[in-house]
């Protein structure tokens, strides 16, 4: 059996019956799509994805300072800036 990371869960079928509905009722929780009782999709909040993807972004610039952390450094003045 798939893990659903969702409180809530749908099938297919219903969420094209009322999309409106299925967010609605969410209110701002995460939503499983279900296909054939198998998560195909989620459904988020724009808000909880932007926040998402802001983490994400982080999380990439953390991995490419690590990354270069190693690099010989160059000494500048305020000034020469």
């Amino acid at each position: 059996m798939d893990r659903i990371y969702a409180r809530a869960s749908v099938s297919i079928s219903d969420l094209k019956k009322n999309p409106s509905r299925i967010i609605n009722e969410a209110e701002g929780s995460p939503v499983a799509i279900l296909n054939h009782n198998k998560p195909s999709a989620y459904i988020i909040p724009a808000e909880a994805f932007e926040a998402l993807m802001e983490k994400f972004e982080d999380y990439e610039l953390s991995r490419l300072v690590k990354a270069r952390e190693d690099e010989p450094t160059v000494k500048v003045s305020l000034n020469a800036l």
